[in-house]
């Protein structure tokens, strides 16, 4: 009897890419369904999230189903927050009932030790962009965003966001951002030889880099031009393949 993989994506960034790749999307949920054994999801599901106490974004309602699907057949699903969607809280654990991870943490996955990471904000420099994330990420910023309405809330989003450009356009900073989080990837592999597999995402381009005999560094890429996903195997090399839907 075959072992079932755990699937791995990210970058999808609901919200922002057309209704097809939604429709895309949620059609892989169901392959995973019946097709693998845990499905991890390494930041930015969706281009902007934030948890209202009482309030869901009302576009996200039928992705948001989907995933209670595959958590009802009895599969794991994983999230880690993203550049876009760091804000996930108590509605995706207790609603949807997926296991909301740290940024930058480790588990075993199909037998591999994995420190997962989606990527941004990883290694030495960019010490802006490093400032900028711990005061989003503040308890006290999270605070005020929450007492501004909804609708304010995600059209200063949506103004900040950047994705729908990177859609229509080739993203100009993807092979720099990619090169980085590789290098911090391999740098990570040196100091950590307990680590077997890092997984990240952030750079919007996927690979599978064996940085040294069964030890990976892995970018499972997007789904604004990608539509890549990750199959992680006890016993075999991760691979990377395209949902074509």
């Amino acid at each position: 009897m075959s072992v079932k993989p755990i699937m791995i994506v990210s970058d999808i960034h609901l919200g922002a890419v057309p209704a097809e790749t939604e429709r895309r999307f949620r059609h892989f949920l169901g392959f995973v369904r019946g097709a693998a054994s845990g499905l991890l999801i390494n930041g930015d599901l969706f281009d902007f999230w934030f948890e209202y106490r009482t309030v869901v974004p009302r576009q996200h309602l039928r992705v948001l189903a989907a995933l209670a699907d595959v958590v009802e057949s009895g599969l794991p699903v994983w999230f880690v927050g993203g550049n876009h969607d760091a804000w996930g809280g108590s509605f995706l654990q207790d609603e949807i009932g997926m296991k909301v991870l740290q940024d930058r943490c480790e588990m075993t996955l199909a037998g591999y030790r994995a420190l997962i990471a989606h990527g941004d904000g990883v290694g030495t420099g960019d010490l802006g962009y490093k400032v900028l994330r711990r005061f989003i990420r503040h308890p006290w910023t999270v605070r005020s965003f929450r007492a501004i309405h909804p609708d304010l809330g995600s059209r200063i989003a949506a103004r900040a966001s950047s994705t729908e450009h990177k859609v229509a356009v080739a993203d100009p900073g993807g092979e720099s951002r990619a090169q980085h989080i590789q290098r911090w990837a391999v740098e990570q592999m040196a100091d950590r030889p307990d680590l077997d597999l890092i997984l990240a995402g952030h750079a919007h381009i996927p690979v599978v880099l064996e940085v040294e005999p069964n030890r990976f560094y892995v970018n499972s890429g997007d789904w604004l031009r990608h539509f890549s996903y990750v199959a992680l195997t006890p016993g075999k090399a991760p691979t990377l393949a395209r949902w074509e839907g």
